[in-house]
């Protein structure tokens, strides 16, 4: 059985945002709502001891994911293969999912209007499923996976900085990444790995205990 995961090499990460301009048109949001998000960090004030990271996050998939837990009308689900997903004809915009994900990896889909203030939709606007009224996050590019391309967060980043894959096949670019470095870190009891900046504190990352163990990987 398939379990998608997500490792992000911060040392590649310029921070230039493509990440998240690709998810953004891969996946028509609206103006205000983000999937894939970008924080920039900065430590230290001596020479050698000073740096700066740049740190994309976005739903982590959790292993036991407490968004779905909290829907009352069963509109999360978290597939087999590891991917939770909203079902949007479910979704009553109630928040209960927002306020569970531990992450801040949801949003609220609370307009119609179209990006720039535009009259009519970009035809990227136009493309797959539209919403409104309704909780969203990252999907992995579920439509992307289905037709066997990676998201378009991974294909888009220049420095590639990210590796996706079948956390079950030891042969996939994500397994590979994570066996290949000791510092990668997984994101609690998630299908998300980082590898941070050397030097860098932990505690930015997005996440309450990292394990930095390759247990039950």
């Amino acid at each position: 059985m398939t379990r998608y995961g997500m490792a992000i090499d911060l040392r590649r990460c310029a921070g230039c945002g493509a990440c998240v301009v690709a998810c953004q048109m891969q996946n028509n949001q609206r103006p205000g709502v983000s999937w894939n998000n970008l924080d920039v960090y900065e430590w230290g004030t001596q020479a050698g001891e000073s740096g700066r990271a740049y740190v994309p996050n976005a739903c982590v998939q959790c292993e036991k994911p407490a968004c779905v837990d909290a829907c009352p009308t069963g509109a999360s689900v978290r597939r087999d293969d590891g991917i939770t997903v909203i079902d949007y004809e479910k979704c009553i915009a109630c928040g209960l999912c927002l306020a569970a994900c531990p992450y801040g990896a949801r949003k609220l889909n609370r307009t119609s209007e179209n990006m720039f203030g535009a009259d009519v939709p970009a035809p990227y606007e136009s493309y797959g499923v539209q919403r409104e009224l309704v909780a969203e996050k990252c999907i992995f590019c579920e439509a992307r996976l289905a037709e066997g391309k990676q998201p378009a967060c991974v294909v888009n980043c220049p420095g590639r900085a990210r590796y996706f894959g079948d956390l079950d096949d030891p042969e996939s670019p994500v397994s590979k990444f994570i066996a290949g470095d000791e510092a990668v870190l997984r994101v609690d009891e998630t299908s998300f790995y980082y590898r941070p900046v050397d030097g860098m504190p932990l505690d930015v990352l997005p996440s309450n205990a990292l394990a930095s163990s390759k247990k039950g990987r």
